[in-house]
């Protein structure tokens, strides 16, 4: 993983590489929804601090799929912001249908 990616378009593809198991690819769509679950909550009955929950479900969820199913160091470690943007880009595609969950 020591490859600098220029772009998101370049990184994806290896992102994808990282999520080949569906227990793991499952995991992170489970997380993500929980991610939104708790932010419609919080905005809902203003209790701001279930906000703080975000970050532990979302990467809670992922990282369990990785060291457990996957087999395999979470990409966040090393390409943070592009990690972020790949879980919701992934997201997207399982739930459109581009991706099997």
């Amino acid at each position: 993983m020591n490859k600098p990616y220029r772009s998101f378009a370049e990184f994806y593809p290896f992102y994808l590489s990282q999520h080949q198991d569906l227990t793991c690819r499952r995991l992170h769509f489970i997380g993500s929804i929980l991610v939104l679950l708790l932010i419609v909550m919080a905005v809902v009955t203003s209790h701001w601090g279930l906000l703080l929950l975000t970050p532990v479900v979302g990467y809670g969820f992922a990282w369990v799929g990785h060291f457990i199913f996957e087999r395999n160091r979470p990409a966040t470690f090393q390409y943070p912001l592009y990690s972020l943007m790949g879980d919701w880009v992934m997201f997207a595609q399982i739930l459109t249908g581009k991706l099997k969950r």
